[in-house]
C-alpha cells in the first residue's frame, strides 16, 4: 500500500493501475484474476480507523477461503481532505481515471467540501463513472438492538437510481440573476406553471429531471438482480399521485421495461389492473396466484408515502424496492435504523453495463471520533462482503458474514451497539475487525 506520498504518483506502464486486470467480457461479465488490484480511498474523519479495522478482514477471508491462491493487492488512491492536503485538489483525475481503468473500488466515508465548487464528493464519483445505480441491502444480524419489535423481519434490497431527480444540481438560488432568469421564463412561457410558485419573488427553485432512459437502466438492474437471486418480489417505490410526469411516469416506464423485457418472467401491477377492469378483481387475484405459483416474479408499485409505513408495519411484504434517488436516500437510512442504524449499513454505486462499481460506507465522518479507534466499523466490512460477491469470490464473503453473526452473537461489539446491549463486552474499532475474523474460524 502507498502511504505518505507528498502527492498522487504518476501512473507509469509497471504500475498495476496503469493496466486493468479486472475485465470484462463481451457478455458484460467481470473476468477477475486470483490477485486483482483494487484501488481504496481510506476516506476522511474516522475512515482511517475503519479501514484499517476492515483491511485485515478482507484478506483474513480471502486466504482462508482459498488457501492462499487468491489475493488483493490493495492500492491507496486518494479523494477527500487528504488528497486536498497532498495535492490541492478534492477529487483528482489519476483517482478517477485509476478506478475507471480497475472498474471495482472501495471506498470510506468522504467529507463534502465547504463554500463552492464540488457539491458532493460521492455525487461526483456517481456522476463521473455514471454509476447509476445505488446498492443498498439492508438485513438484521440476531442479537443486533432494534427500535421495531421485529427486525427480523427486514431484508430488502434497495435499488436506488443514481443520476437524476433533484441530485443533479440544476438549482437556482433565491434572488440570484439564474433565479430571475428562469422565473421570467416561466413567467413569460408558463403562465399558469408559474402561478403556481405562491412566493415568486423569495422561492428558490429545483429542477427534477426523470427520464425513460435512466427510469429502463434502474428498473431493469432490479428486476435482473432480483431474478438472480431468488429475491420475492420487486417493488416501485414513487409519489406520482402527485409528480405526474416525473415519478409517475417513472412507475409507467418502470412497468413498459418489465412487460417488454421480462414478459415470461414477470406479473406486474398493471397487468393485475387490466384484468381487474376486465373481468373483476376475483379474475385478477386468482390470474396473479397463478403467475406466482409458476414461478414468475410479482412487480408491483406503491406510493412513497404508504411504502415508509409499510416497511415498518409490513416489513415481511417488501423485498427489492427500485426507486428514484431522493426516495432511496430517504428510505435506505430509514431502513437501516430498524437493523442497527447506518453504522452498519453497506452500499454500493454500480454501472452495471460498464461493470464499474464502487462500494462504501454509507455513514459520515464522524470527525470527533476521528483517530480514536472507537466507530463501528461494519458499514466498510459489510460493503466490502458486497463487493466479494461482486467479484463472484462468494466463499470469501460468506465468511466475513459468518464472522460478523458470530462476534455479534457474543455480543463482542463497538460502543454504538454495547451502550443498547446487556452483558455486551465493549471492544475498539479495531478489535471488532480481529473478534470477526477470531470468528471465522
Amino acid at each position: 500500500m502507498r502511504r505518505g506520498h507528498s502527492a498522487l504518483p504518476r501512473l507509469t506502464s509497471n504500475d498495476p493501475l496503469h493496466m486493468p486486470d479486472i475485465v470484462a467480457d463481451q457478455s458484460g461479465a467481470l473476468v477477475v484474476p486470483d490477485n486483482p488490484t483494487i484501488p481504496f480511498i481510506e476516506g476522511d474523519g474516522t475512515g482511517p480507523d475503519i479501514w484499517r479495522a476492515s483491511q485485515p478482514v478482507f484478506d483474513a477471508a480471502v486466504k482462508k477461503a482459498y488457501g492462499g491462491r487468491r489475493a488483493i493487492d490493495w492500492r491507496e488512491v486518494l479523494a477527500g481532505e487528504k488528497a486536498y492536503h497532498k495535492t490541492g485538489d478534492w477529487l483528482p483525475r489519476e483517482t478517477v481515471d485509476a478506478i475507471a481503468r480497475q472498474r471495482v473500488a472501495i471506498k470510506g466515508p468522504l467529507t463534502t467540501p465547504v463554500g463552492g465548487g464540488i457539491r458532493s464528493l460521492n455525487v461526483a464519483l456517481r456522476k463521473q463513472l455514471d454509476l447509476y445505480v445505488c446498492l443498498r441491502p439492508v438485513r438484521w444480524f440476531t442479537g443486533v438492538p432494534s427500535p421495531v419489535k421485529r427486525p427480523q423481519d427486514v431484508d430488502m434490497v434497495i435499488f436506488r437510481e443514481n443520476t437524476e431527480d433533484i441530485y443533479t444540481g440544476l438549482e437556482f438560488e433565491q434572488g440570484s440573476d439564474n433565479a430571475k432568469k428562469f422565473l421570467s421564463l416561466l413567467k413569460d412561457n408558463f403562465p399558469d406553471e408559474f402561478g403556481k410558485i405562491r412566493f415568486p419573488g423569495s422561492a428558490g427553485i429545483s429542477v427534477k429531471p426523470v427520464s425513460r432512459e435512466g427510469t429502463e437502466r434502474l428498473v431493469r438492474a432490479a428486476i435482473a438482480y432480483a431474478l438472480k437471486h431468488k429475491r420475492r418480489s420487486v417493488t416501485l417505490m414513487h409519489k406520482g399521485n402527485i409528480m405526474k410526469y416525473t415519478e409517475g411516469a417513472f412507475r409507467n416506464w418502470g412497468y413498459d421495461l418489465a412487460e417488454r423485457e421480462f414478459a415470461d418472467r414477470v406479473y406486474t401491477g398493471r397487468q393485475w389492473e387490466r384484468t381487474k377492469a376486465a373481468s373483476g378483481e376475483d379474475a385478477a387475484n386468482d390470474e396473479q396466484k397463478a403467475a406466482i405459483a409458476s414461478g414468475r416474479l410479482p412487480v408491483r408499485d406503491v406510493i412513497a408515502d404508504i411504502c415508509f409505513q409499510q416497511t415498518i408495519t409490513r416489513a415481511s411484504e417488501f423485498d427489492v424496492i427500485a426507486t428514484l434517488n431522493l426516495n432511496g436516500d430517504y428510505l435506505s437510512d430509514a431502513l437501516a435504523a430498524q437493523v442497527g442504524g447506518i453504522g452498519i449499513a453497506p452500499g454500493a454505486n454500480i454501472n452495471y453495463v460498464t461493470g464499474h462499481a464502487i462500494f462504501e460506507a454509507t455513514h459520515g465522518t464522524a470527525p470527533k471520533y476521528a483517530g480514536k479507534d472507537v466507530v463501528n466499523p461494519g458499514s466498510v466490512i459489510l460493503s466490502g462482503v458486497m463487493m466479494l460477491e461482486y467479484l463472484g469470490w462468494q466463499e470469501a464473503a460468506g465468511l466475513i458474514v459468518k464472522g460478523i453473526e458470530r462476534a455479534i452473537g457474543a455480543k463482542t461489539v463497538t460502543y454504538d451497539f454495547a451502550r443498547l446491549m446487556d452483558g455486551a463486552t465493549k471492544v475498539k474499532c479495531s478489535e471488532f475487525g480481529q473478534a470477526i475474523i477470531r470468528a471465522m474460524e
